[in-house]
């Protein structure tokens, strides 16, 4: 093979390589662009109703709140009743 032609072909190499890895990288790790702003918002303050079944759009706290509804009520067993009176994540249907 003619010593140009593999010059040529090592440089073709090594540049894919280098345009490969930063192709990889920026889809990786992301821009700027795509990057979390920080915004601040203040959630809207709930309002309750005296049979405790409103809705809210306020982000979840991360713990679990039974539902109260009579309508659901009446549809569950026993066992997963003791487990929200408990303050458990349900995990019985």
């Amino acid at each position: 093979m003619n010593p140009v032609r593999k010059a040529a072909i090592a440089v073709a190499m090594v540049g894919s390589t280098l345009v490969g890895g930063a192709v990889g990288a920026a889809l990786f790790t992301g821009s700027s662009v795509n990057a979390q702003t920080t915004s601040t918002t203040t959630a809207p303050a709930s309002s309750s109703t005296s049979s405790g079944s409103g809705s809210s759009t306020a982000a979840p706290s991360g713990a679990f709140h039974s539902n109260e509804d009579a309508t659901h009520e009446a549809g569950e067993s026993a066992a997963r009743e003791a487990q929200e009176n408990a303050g458990q994540f349900p995990t019985v249907p």
